[in-house]
């Protein structure tokens, strides 16, 4: 297939730029996988389509605010860092602009010296590895202090709640975008879904850009997507296997759950592990876990609606967006979301 298979029209004003209240208001369109029919309900009624012994697998990964301002140490010319993720110990993987100033040993400051950054190297792919300290050598602290979050660039409005793109049970440090399906839960919602009999499960992938950046060859076979490191704990090893024993669904909330577990089953199990995961899922991959999906609206030509092709159908997920934008649904991270059962 074609990158530009997945191409569709979207006003710029049904980008969603602010988060809507409460957080299960928003739009849910729901996809009946084995038949054409397409519901418009609110999230709030996704409980209405979950069964007793379902299972829920959410990303319990946590956003950093990865967004950092400095400057040059030697020259004061002003820098920005995102911070994409932790190879290891001191070491970051990190988007730069400039680029042009951060050549292997150029020194910055961040904060008033809050963080102080050396880049290491440069990437085959122009970004940059690069030794962060701090103070006290807490450098999530740090970030705290001096970090923003790191909203997407079609996203201009100002979020004046920064726990608006996390998700409620965001528990584990390390993503530099939100796993944004989630962001539709409330406690009270979840609080529900639990006393209906509906299990939920936990996984956790650190959300890095690759999932996010655009594909820029023809076709889409040639695309490679970046690695981020995921963790599947027993007790949702367990969980997913008994569900599939007993004959329930399991259905991810979001790609990145979904990509989660497709990874883990590749091995042809399910088990506890962790690791790193550049898995690519378009048309014609053969799904071994999900049973049903939650996620947004995305980007044209994105990865992500690729993934949601592969397990809805791409002549049916193109009809669901060209619905979408009839019907004025909110499109992107802060967006209406739909669900495939």
């Amino acid at each position: 297939m074609k990158t530009s298979d997945f191409f569709y029209n979207l006003p710029e004003n049904l980008i969603a730029q602010t988060p809507l209240e409460p957080r299960d208001s928003s739009r849910l369109m729901v996809l009946h996988k084995d038949s054409d029919e397409i519901e418009h309900k609110h999230f709030y009624d996704i409980i209405d389509y979950l069964e007793p012994g379902d299972c829920l697998i959410v990303n319990d990964s946590r956003v950093i605010p990865a967004r950092i301002y400095g400057v040059k140490e030697d020259t004061g010319a002003k820098i920005e860092f995102l911070l994409l993720r932790q190879v290891d110990g001191s070491r970051w993987e990190t988007l730069v602009k400039p680029g042009r100033k951060a050549k292997a040993g150029a020194k910055f400051i961040f904060g008033e010296g809050i963080i102080k950054a050396e880049v290491l190297e440069v990437t085959d792919d122009g970004n940059r590895i690069v030794d962060l300290s701090c103070e006290d050598g807490n450098i999530y602290a740090a970030l705290d202090k001096i970090g923003q979050m790191p909203l997407p660039p079609y996203i201009t409005e100002k979020l004046e709640d920064q726990e608006r793109y996390q998700t409620v049970y965001s528990n584990e440090l390390g993503s530099a975008a939100a796993p944004t399906a989630g962001l539709h839960f409330t406690n009270e919602l979840l609080d529900k879904i639990k006393a209906k009999g509906v299990n939920i499960g936990y996984v956790t992938l650190h959300v890095g850009l690759g999932t996010f950046r655009p594909v820029k060859v023809d076709d889409v076979t040639k695309h490679k997507m970046h690695s981020e490191h995921y963790e599947l704990p027993q007790e949702t090893a367990d969980l997913i296997n008994a569900t599939k024993a007993a004959g329930k669904r399991v259905i991810a909330v979001g790609t990145t759950s979904c990509r989660t577990l497709e990874s883990v089953a590749a091995s042809g199990e399910i088990k506890a592990c962790d690791g790193f995961t550049d898995i690519f899922i378009y048309p014609g991959f053969q799904f071994k876990v999900l049973d049903g999906l939650i996620t947004n609206f995305h980007l044209p030509e994105s990865t992500l609606i690729m993934l949601v092709s592969a397990f809805l159908g791409y002549e049916k997920t193109m009809k669901a967006y060209e619905v979408a934008v009839q019907e004025k649904y909110r499109f992107f991270s802060f967006g209406d979301c739909m669900t495939i059962l």
